[in-house]
C-alpha cells in the first residue's frame, strides 16, 4: 500500500497505551480518548475531548502525525493532510 502522504514514510504502528492527558490533569479537566505524537511521543487528548490537546500539539509544533494511544487500536492520523492509515 502506498502512503497517503509523505509524512507516513517509515512510520511503524507500535502499540501505545496512555492513561492520562497531562495537560488536562494539570487543568483539572477530563478527556475522552488519548493520542500520541508520532514524532516526539507527547500525549494529548483527542478531538472529541473539550481541549483537543493532541491536535493543538500537532499544529503548534509542526508534528503532523498523531497515533491512537488506546488499547487494541492501530491507526495514525495526519493532521496536515487529514488522512488516516489503519495499521
Amino acid at each position: 500500500m502506498d502512503a497517503p502522504c509523505e509524512h507516513f514514510d517509515g512510520v511503524t504502528f507500535d502499540d501505545v497505551v496512555a492513561t492520562e492527558c497531562p495537560q488536562c490533569v494539570e487543568m483539572g479537566d477530563r478527556w475522552v480518548n488519548l493520542r500520541q505524537c508520532v514524532q516526539c511521543g507527547a500525549i494529548g487528548c483527542c478531538d472529541s475531548s473539550k481541549n483537543k490537546h493532541a491536535s493543538a500539539h500537532a499544529r503548534d509544533t509542526g508534528h503532523p502525525l498523531i497515533r491512537t494511544a488506546m488499547p487494541n487500536e492501530h491507526w495514525i492520523w495526519c493532521v496536515e493532510h487529514e488522512v488516516v492509515v489503519d495499521g
